[in-house]
């Protein structure tokens, strides 16, 4: 979805979590918040965020209930570690709200702040990212509510530890850095974002709000990307002074059993391609919380970790899991495509979304040496996935292949529907045929070109 500022298209009457009275219908381009659903292909979708990524298995049991019964059944769980609740209308949007408000959880609302998944529990934690969050929804409470500010506006506190978030690309960043001080650096990720300030929580807080005000100037829609340089750094004067080191994302996978440093021990879990329905995902949960599972913490990577399950019944979850359609082993392909929900579940997809992603995970596993991902979108909304990839879309003669790009790009081929599997085969082979010694999938892609994948794909 782009970072363009919503606009109300419609409007409900439906009661929010705080009993007001207008669920708005938003337009793409807005998170779809609960007092915002957006119209998909299967109804409205809800995007939230509970407060602090945590929720009990109760909780978790609740919501899944409320989705089956008020939406479609799916759930999604994006790459940034967020909930979506698919198929839901207009009406029953208030009573999914209620729901929520009944099994206790709190979801903020304004912008997402995303903290470390393992937050408090983590003893490679340098900071606490829960306090951080605290902290700044309290000092800039009416900031953070401003409606100036964009839709889409994204803060990330990284506490560091075994599963940081240096990966993930934010409007600001607030990172813990050694004895108790913060950094504050603006628009990309742990490599690429712009340090800013540095300081302790305070400090940190206070420059935050000097950004948010500086965004709220502008005017709805813009973010830290839009901040003329001069007028940062006026604001900001300290900031070509500022020693910074980028950090890259670690490589450490989400599924599998975790243990901490402390000896405790937490298990990663991956729902197929980010979807699950309710039905697998209450089973699932029950099924943990008679292994002595805790609570959940909702992870970037479309998946979550268990905690407080102990060691001796991990592996009995991962059968378990992979029969619920859940992935709970390392290195798993499936991990390297992101799929929407495909026709069947979202009425704009032109195809089944997850049947082709198995067929082409059984016929080209060149494909997945972990240096690129594959975006299976049904149509050009590009819902899954934002950045460019290795994308096939939908359409309604067949399929647009685009090698490095988002699914409303250009395609470097069109391929007719019956000629999928051939097509796939046919990519897959090429590039086991022209890899180099220790090249990647993605570099043998990137030499090839459109040139060579069209030849490739038009041999017979």
């Amino acid at each position: 979805m782009s970072s363009e500022a919503a606009t109300t298209i419609d409007g409900t009457g439906e009661a929010d979590l705080h009993g007001r009275t207008a669920v708005a219908l938003r337009r793409r381009g807005a998170c779809p918040a609960l007092a915002t659903p957006m119209p998909t292909g299967d109804g409205l979708l809800v995007r939230l965020r509970p407060a602090g990524g945590a929720l009990t298995l109760p909780q978790f049991t609740a919501l899944a209930r409320s989705a089956a019964a008020h939406g479609n059944g799916i759930l999604e769980i994006t790459a940034r570690g967020n909930l979506q609740i698919r198929g839901l209308r207009a009406e029953t949007v208030g009573q999914l709200a209620a729901d929520i408000d009944a099994a206790g959880i709190t979801v903020p609302g304004g912008p997402a702040i995303e903290i470390s998944p393992l937050h408090g529990i983590d003893p490679q934690e340098r900071s606490d990212p829960a306090a951080m969050e605290m902290a700044l929804r309290r000092t800039l409470h009416d900031l953070i509510a401003s409606p100036r500010l964009a839709p889409k506006l994204s803060i990330v506190v990284d506490g560091g530890g075994a599963f940081g978030l240096s990966a993930l690309s934010a409007d600001i960043r607030i990172v813990a850095r050694s004895n108790a001080d913060w950094l504050v650096a603006i628009n990309g990720d742990g490599e690429t974002a712009m340090p800013v300030a540095t300081g302790p929580a305070a400090a940190a807080v206070s420059a935050v709000g000097n950004i948010l005000s500086l965004l709220a100037a502008l005017g709805q829609g813009s973010r830290t990307r839009d901040i003329d340089p001069a007028r940062l750094r006026a604001h900001f004067p300290a900031v070509d002074n500022i020693r910074f080191i980028p950090s890259r994302a670690a490589s450490i996978p989400l599924s599998g059993l975790h243990r901490l440093a402390d000896g405790k021990t937490v298990l990663g879990v991956r729902p197929e391609f980010g979807q699950m329905w309710a039905s697998d995902l209450i089973a699932l949960l029950d099924l943990a919380d008679a292994h002595g599972a805790t609570a959940i913490r909702l992870a970037p990577g479309r998946g979550f970790f268990f905690i407080g399950l102990p060691e001796d019944r991990v592996p009995a979850m991962q059968i378990a899991a992979a029969k619920y359609g859940f992935s709970a082993q390392p290195g798993e392909n499936s991990e390297h495509i992101a799929a929407c929900a495909g026709a069947g579940a979202c009425g704009s997809a032109f195809y089944e979304t997850r049947s082709l992603a198995r067929q082409i995970l059984a016929v080209a596993p060149a494909l997945f040496d972990g240096s690129l991902t594959l975006h299976l979108s049904g149509c050009a909304k590009g819902c899954a996935h934002a950045r460019p990839a290795l994308t096939l879309t939908g359409t309604a003669e067949g399929y647009d292949l685009i090698l490095n790009g988002s699914a409303a790009d250009r395609p470097d081929e069109r391929i007719a529907g019956g000629r999928i599997d051939f097509a796939i085969e046919r990519l897959a082979r090429s590039i086991e045929d022209n890899r180099g010694a220790g090249e990647s999938a993605a570099a043998c892609l990137t030499r090839l070109g459109a040139t060579g994948v069209s030849k490739a794909l038009r041999q017979e």
